[in-house]
């Protein structure tokens, strides 16, 4: 199979570090070759704190994907993510190069370079410069003015921006393991790409993605990005808040929690509020769990509305600031777009919608042939994201992050990252 027709991603999560590889077929539908998850060591709140035990996590989950695909990855798209990420959006205008003739790519990529530069501190980089619209002499709303005539040419772009320590870190570990970065995407912008319908964006969505120690917030408007931010809180909270209210150990907690995420039938005698079986169907069945503790009766509602409830609530007040803060609420008629890990907790739903007051959905990975199944759940969304922010930008010429220590800044690393803008028009 040609290297070329392959797309790697690795999604390097504070709860999981998952690898995924796709190949690209002849209708450019992407089919699943390979899928690996492990729990992750070394990352607190996405982001590398030892580099060791992270290369030793990220090396078992490639290697295993490796297996599963029969391919050897040389290259892959990484998650980056983070509290410390930001964004901004910029403007810019420049004279078309040839004003009696049509605007061409070159116009494109000069506007862009100019709206990139904004005055960042040296230790942060520009991750992405997505473009949300053109205007040509005063035309406003345009997609693609490749091909128009006109004289002047702006734009209006977001930017996203990461610490430099820790894009260095990230892609110092992922080479420890043999694989060259091809390039760094938030992993919102990544989770935005496998969940979102393009309506949605066009008419204006809020992607809500609750990993294990923080939360993406990503904002769509007229089919682009408008604002995105990340939450210092996430599902992992959720799993401690267990543990210390009914005193057992994280991993039991997540088993709790995840069990309680499952549909379960309630028997017909037991819907009747006289029977008195009512009260017993309340309390958890520890064996069914696969809790071996020691431990009391634990009530199934007590659980979601007494500890669970409290800090859904707290992650959507969180994320209910960033929209307030955005101020593009009124603009985002198609309301919420949950996924990731958290999208799993109990009552995450009914608690978006009464903290929010936003119709509100679960996100799940589409779009994808093969081994569907590894990946039909929202825990893998930025993963899947990756593959298909990689096959889009594949056409275009890659990014090759050079290797750490040979003394080029990453401002340098990112400059062709231009050549991807076209992948993000609406």
């Amino acid at each position: 199979m040609p290297k070329d027709k392959i797309i790697c991603a690795i999604d390097v999560g504070s709860s999981k570090i998952a690898t995924l590889i796709a190949s690209i077929l002849e209708d450019d539908r992407l089919n699943l070759i390979g899928v690996a998850a492990v729990v992750s060591r070394g990352v607190k709140k996405s982001q590398i704190v030892d580099i060791e035990s992270a290369v030793a996590a990220i090396d078992e989950s490639v290697q295993s994907a490796e297996r599963m695909a029969g391919y050897s990855l040389s290259n892959a798209y990484i998650s980056m993510g983070g509290p410390q990420i930001e964004s901004t959006n910029s403007h810019a205008v420049v004279a078309v190069a040839e004003p009696d003739g049509e605007i061409k790519a070159s116009d494109i990529t000069r506007v862009n370079e100019a709206a990139r530069a904004i005055a960042l501190p040296s230790s942060r980089e520009i991750l992405h410069v997505i473009p949300r619209t053109f205007t040509v002499d005063g035309q406003e709303g345009i997609s693609d003015p490749i091909g128009m005539t006109g004289v002047r040419l702006e734009t209006d772009t977001h930017i996203i921006t990461g610490p430099t320590t820790s894009m260095r870190n990230l892609v110092k570990c992922v080479g420890m393991v043999g694989v060259d970065t091809k390039e760094l995407v938030f992993s919102g912008v990544a989770s935005a790409q496998a969940v979102l319908t393009e309506t949605e964006k066009e008419l204006g969505v809020i992607l809500v993605d609750i990993g294990g120690e923080t939360t993406d917030v990503v904002i769509f408007v007229d089919g682009a990005i408008a604002y995105s931010s990340v939450v210092p809180i996430g599902g992992r909270h959720v799993t401690s808040d267990i543990a210390v209210g009914l005193r057992i150990s994280l991993e039991s907690a997540e088993k709790i929690k995840q069990y309680l995420a499952k549909p379960h039938k309630v028997p017909a005698a037991a819907a009747d509020e006289k029977n008195p079986k009512e009260k017993k169907d309340d309390y958890l069945d520890l064996k069914e769990v696969g809790i071996t503790e020691d431990i009391q009766k634990i009530s199934r509602k007590a659980v979601v509305d007494s500890i669970i409830r409290p800090r859904l609530q707290e992650i959507f007040k969180y994320v209910g600031k960033e929209i307030k803060k955005s101020g593009l609420g009124s603009q985002t008629p198609s309301g919420l777009v949950i996924t990731g890990g958290g999208a799993l907790t109990a009552g995450v739903l009914d608690q978006a919608k009464f903290i929010l007051g936003f119709p509100a959905r679960i996100g799940k990975v589409e779009s994808f042939t093969g081994l569907i199944d590894e990946i039909d759940s929202p825990t893998f969304a930025t993963a899947a994201g990756l593959l298909i922010y990689g096959a889009k930008s594949s056409s275009s010429e890659q990014m090759n992050l050079p290797v750490l220590g040979s003394g080029l800044p990453i401002k340098q690393m990112t400059q062709k990252m231009v050549d991807l803008v076209k992948s993000f028009l609406p």
